[in-house]
């Protein structure tokens, strides 16, 4: 079995500034987000002049650990944290199907990529968001069929 030195393993992923200002070196990298949770509103459906429509909605997602170090279960010994998270959906068959068939209350798993931005608000004060491009849905639920 032939090993390979280390500086020479190491060579594969650094690159000297002179190597990579003459060649274009490409990196492999992941940006992936699966949510699984409830969404907090019915879609929005909006489209600016010269962009593509985009559907917005809202997902909580929960975190629950038992607090304390006893053995027993008791009801008093779990907490829960809520995170809410913005999605949008720019594919235009899921974006329409999500918009027609995503309800408030729904389960729903997704995946995508978030996604940093900023934006100029009313008072002309710059404001960061953060937000889930969804490239995938799944309907686990609907929240008025768990109704009847």
């Amino acid at each position: 079995m032939f090993r390979r030195p280390v500086l020479q393993v190491l060579r594969q992923f650094v690159r000297h500034e002179s190597e990579t200002a003459t060649s274009l070196v490409l990196e492999r990298s992941l940006n992936r987000v699966q949510l699984l949770g409830r969404v907090g509103q019915d879609p929005v459906l909006r489209q600016v002049e010269g962009k593509n429509p985009v559907t917005i909605f809202s997902l909580a997602t929960n975190e629950m650990w038992r607090s304390g170090d006893s053995e027993v279960y008791q009801m008093g010994d779990v907490s829960q944290k809520t995170t809410w998270h913005r999605i949008s959906v720019f594919r235009p068959g899921l974006r329409d199907v999500a918009y027609q068939y995503v309800k408030k209350g729904s389960r729903i798993y997704l995946e995508g990529k978030i996604d940093y931005g900023e934006y100029m608000d009313k008072n002309n004060v710059r404001r960061q968001a953060t937000t889930i491009i969804a490239d995938n849905i799944i309907f686990l639920s609907d929240q008025t069929k768990e109704k009847e």
